[in-house]
């Protein structure tokens, strides 16, 4: 798949995403369970992401951090911009953002966070990422690492991984990966 496009990739992948979570429908729990603590750089502030098009559920994930004592964010998107992370607080309302998924209310903190959970639609062995072909996260990733540095794990089914994910200078590489199947660093 190494000469793929990343759009002829994406389809692909979505596709087989798709058949993964029909398939192991356990994952999301199975890869919050496989997360070793101990090996993770000290955080404060992990920030999540709401799911979409079958995108593993990082809610289990997200619990099992905040009951490890992590403050918990949410992104909200701005055409063209990075994402803003903003406080989960119990009782708010969750909004549209410009990309019509569910965010913080903008009453909700913006945060930095330290620990970012990043979304994927294919990922392979030296940490590239395939992502919605938006931009966002490389643009929040880029700005996270130059304001001081962050963790960033790709959250997947172990069948997203391929072979190699083409790559541009813009892209930013995730730092491990998280899956049912177990954890590793690249």
């Amino acid at each position: 798949m190494a000469s793929l496009s990343k759009d002829d990739l994406r389809k692909i992948m979505r596709r087989r995403r798709r058949a993964l979570a029909i398939a192991c429908p356990d994952a999301a729990k199975l890869a919050a369970q496989a997360l070793p603590l101990e090996r993770l750089p000290s955080f404060t502030i992990v920030a999540g992401y709401h799911p979409i098009g079958q995108e593993l559920d990082p809610n289990p994930l997200l619990a099992r951090l905040a009951a490890a004592g992590a403050r918990v964010a949410l992104p909200s998107a701005s055409p063209g911009a990075p994402l803003v992370f903003r406080l989960v607080l119990a009782g708010d309302t969750p909004v549209t953002d410009a990309l019509g998924i569910a965010s913080p209310p903008p009453s909700a903190p913006v945060v930095t966070p330290d620990l970012v959970i990043a979304p994927v639609v294919a990922f392979d062995a030296l940490g590239r990422r395939l992502g919605q072909g938006g931009g966002y996260y490389d643009r929040t990733l880029k700005a996270l690492r130059e304001a001081g540095g962050v963790f960033v794990i790709g959250l997947a089914y172990a069948g997203q991984e391929t072979d190699a994910v083409p790559g541009e200078a813009h892209d930013q590489r995730l730092d491990a990966i998280l899956t049912e199947k177990g954890y590793s660093e690249v």
